[in-house]
């Protein structure tokens, strides 16, 4: 029997994919997705679409040792959870006046005839959990509406909540929105060459344990050592310095009638 070489077996397995997809019934929520146009006095304000695109940055800011990259990680992160506290409170408020519905009364989930339904292009976790805040945020808007329909809260308690809500969210995109790549790694600073001098000139002074490395966001991507070797190249940027996340949403369509039917 002839011997037969064995070859190895090629496996070119290529990145995994999912089709993601935002479903929002209500115009407050889509509203928050899109984000708010400056007016006169007044900055504009990024909508979640933006936001994720801040976070993608951020995320590869982190990869490549960008302190300052792991640091806004760090503040986002808090920023997130906080968020996400304001939103239970109202959450738990709203619980309350339906709870005041008589047991002989059976009120039925007003979902919308018409959502929109928004393609999701997302890479970052922190990215994701913002998200959630506006799935959670939409729901909360729906609910909202059916208890003053019902006559459980009045127009003005409508109207509080609901802004109390889109300002918690905008508060977040907010400080994402004054996020920017340093440029630098922790070996400048190390070095204390001009281009960390130039970054804490610009960006001011970073906490020591994060300037080290040593706490950084619980979902931080692994960090991309650059090889020091004679002749290769750095790589290339991922990142443009100062670059702004992008104000616009994946879809213009908005929510259809946000009015509940008798």
């Amino acid at each position: 029997m002839a011997n037969e070489r064995t070859e190895p077996l090629q496996l070119n397995l290529g990145s995994l994919r999912s089709a993601m997809s935002l479903t929002l019934h209500t115009h407050h929520a889509s509203r928050i997705w899109h984000g708010r146009a400056p007016t006169e006095g007044r900055p504009g304000i990024i909508g979640l679409n933006g936001f994720i695109g801040a976070m993608n940055k951020m995320k590869r800011g982190a990869e490549q040792d960008d302190p300052y990259s792991d640091w806004w990680m760090l503040r986002i992160e808090d920023k997130l959870a906080d968020t996400k506290t304001r939103l239970q409170t109202l959450r738990e408020q709203v619980d309350q006046a339906l709870a005041d519905v008589p047991a002989a009364l059976s009120l039925g989930e007003n979902m919308n005839v018409q959502p929109v339904k928004l393609p999701l292009f997302v890479n970052a976790q922190l990215g994701f959990m913002a998200v959630y805040l506006l799935a959670d945020y939409d729901d909360l808007a729906r609910k909202l509406i059916l208890a003053h329909h019902t006559a459980l809260i009045d127009r003005s308690t409508l109207e509080r909540w609901l802004n109390d809500g889109a300002h918690a969210l905008r508060s977040l995109f907010s400080l994402a929105q004054q996020y920017r790549y340093s440029g630098t790694t922790r070996d400048d600073f190390a070095a204390k060459n001009a281009a960390a001098r130039a970054a804490l000139e610009k960006f001011g002074e970073l906490p020591q344990d994060v300037l080290e490395g040593t706490r950084r966001s619980r979902f931080a991507p692994p960090i991309a050592r650059r090889s020091n070797k004679p002749g290769t190249p750095p790589a290339a940027p991922a990142i443009v310095p100062d670059a702004q996340a992008p104000t616009g949403g994946a879809a213009d369509g908005a929510a259809g009638d946000e009015g509940v039917g008798a």
